[in-house]
């Protein structure tokens, strides 16, 4: 994979839950975290008393987390009103060169900031929701 640029990083939201996907923020900077927490099943019989972990088993997650400007009041509104609401919604994230991540993420932080001499910022933490499907580009 050749160097890409970071505003190709796209998250996205299906606000209405139709299918229909849009770009809701003018994020300047984003992250993309995927976690996998093990099952230890290390026991007194383990080989050297070394640590043995269960394959396939734990809980599997996706953080994503983004600062910067909202596009439009209206897409504010829209991120504001989910987190609100602590409502749950399907969520793409576009990863140039790589493929896209599709699936249920829920907004657990909101925080607006602001110089006195710039615009508005805010950021913004989402966890995964359940299941994420993957799609290669």
């Amino acid at each position: 994979m050749t160097a890409q640029k970071g505003k190709d990083l796209l998250v996205k939201l299906d606000a209405g839950g139709t299918g229909s996907f849009a770009t809701v923020a003018g994020l300047r900077t984003r992250t993309l975290a995927f976690n996998a927490r093990s099952v230890d099943i290390t026991n007194a019989d383990s080989s050297g008393r070394w640590r043995e972990l269960l394959e396939g088993a734990g809980v599997r997650s996706a953080s994503i987390t983004g600062r910067g400007i909202f596009r439009d009041e209206a897409s504010d509104a829209s991120v504001r009103q989910l987190f609100f609401d602590g409502a749950i919604r399907n969520w793409r994230i576009v990863i140039p060169s790589f493929g896209t991540v599709t699936g249920a993420f829920q907004i657990t932080a909101l925080e607006y900031a602001g110089e006195h001499d710039g615009e508005v910022t805010f950021d913004m933490s989402l966890e995964s929701a359940g299941a994420l499907s993957f799609e290669s580009i």
